[in-house]
């Protein structure tokens, strides 16, 4: 089973010694950040930094013709206009790219497209809007035509760049309560399954028309939303939304979800024909966030799936699951996490890699090698030498 690990552009960028380090770990590739959300990140081997802090921009030399392109449109049918920052300096992913190849490591495009606070926050009508009326502008709203426009540019791009193998789509739908970026203070509003569900329900003005359409009024469901919010017990698994509402809500959802996914997918498609294009995703439809929740008819066009395995104790469940829900001949690559400082067990990959590949998971995502530590970076190489 062929395994990949994930990096960033300055975990190799700026490193004369990064691209044999990560060449020499056996991996058959690496899933290097193109456009990512914000972050925080330690360089354990850099020469010139140990901890990189970074807004959420794209890494390669955007095209400012390709973003001009919805100017042609009349105003009156434009929707507001999301652009993505660009790194500086400029082109870090095509410098750690061209280091790597010719070490024989591929390079799969990893791009973040519903988690970016910088683009929610300049356009607050592009984010989801919970049913209290609480915005989260770290979360695009895959229900909102100018984030529609923006994830399919975006994905179009990435898959266009010349360095790039594959790509993959990371929070590719519905991004919700979960932030995990800037000091959280949230603990015991979202704890559950239900309670994260239920926070994460958006009544944007695009939702509320998506809602309108199915014959909903969205006041009663937000009303609904917000009283079971209310009813529900700290850390509660159950869901006391009423039945009719909490059909609409999925069904809407799901149907939003599945449209954003399927325009994306052929974006990047379109864009690079023959390129595999990955999605990360979760087999629960309601989940939100970096794996947000898909069905059959929106993974049609995929070429993979990746997902979640950070807990060994579910990763098994979560790839059968997977494998259950995407089309026949999907690649499933099951990610584990491979950084004992994140939590994550190196010392089992072994027989985490042979759970997830006994439950149907063809190929491995390694997370990750820029944030790995010498011992972590010896067990990724152990794995990928007995051929995971």
């Amino acid at each position: 089973m062929r395994a990949w690990a994930n990096l960033y552009p300055w975990d190799v960028d700026g490193d004369p010694a990064a691209p044999d380090r990560i060449a020499g770990l056996g991996l058959a590739g690496v899933t290097l950040a193109a456009a990512y959300h914000s972050v925080r990140a330690v360089t354990p081997f850099h020469p010139r930094h140990r901890i990189v802090t970074r807004d959420a921009v794209v890494y390669y030399r955007a095209d400012p013709a390709r973003w001009r392109g919805a100017r042609s449109r009349p105003a009156r049918l434009r929707p507001a206009r999301l652009r993505p920052a660009v790194s500086r300096p400029v082109g870090s992913f095509e410098r750690a790219a061209a280091a790597l190849r010719p070490r024989g490591v591929k390079v799969t495009a990893w791009a973040v497209i519903t988690h970016n606070d910088r683009l929610g926050a300049a356009v607050p009508s592009a984010a989801v809007r919970n049913a209290f009326g609480d915005g989260y502008p770290w979360a695009l709203c895959p229900a909102s035509p100018a984030v529609r426009e923006y994830a399919t540019t975006l994905a179009g791009e990435v898959a266009a760049l010349p360095a790039a193998d594959a790509v993959e789509l990371e929070a590719c739908g519905w991004y919700g309560v979960e932030h995990l970026s800037a000091h959280d203070k949230t603990a015991g509003a979202a704890d559950g399954p239900a309670a994260r569900w239920l926070l994460s329900v958006c009544f944007c003005r695009a939702c509320r028309r998506e809602y309108t359409a199915a014959g909903a009024d969205p006041a009663w469901l937000a009303a609904c939303i917000r009283a079971a919010v209310d009813a529900l017990p700290g850390g509660g698994a159950a869901d006391p939304v009423p039945g009719e509402a909490a059909g609409v809500l999925l069904d809407v959802r799901a149907a939003v979800a599945a449209r954003f996914q399927r325009e994306v997918i052929a974006a990047a498609r379109d864009a690079a024909p023959g390129k595999p294009v990955y999605l990360h995703v979760h087999p629960d439809p309601r989940a939100t966030g970096a794996n947000p929740g898909a069905t059959p008819a929106a993974l049609a066009g995929a070429a993979g799936v990746v997902v979640p395995c950070w807990d060994p104790a579910t990763a098994p469940a979560l790839v059968a699951g997977a494998a259950d829900t995407a089309p026949p001949g999907t690649a499933i690559a099951a990610s584990l996490l491979a950084v004992a400082g994140l939590g994550g067990e190196p010392g089992t990959l072994p027989a985490q890699a042979a759970a997830v590949r006994a439950a149907g998971a063809t190929e491995l995502r390694l997370y990750h090698a820029g944030l790995a530590a010498a011992p972590d970076l010896a067990a990724i190489g152990d794995l990928c030498s007995a051929g995971a």
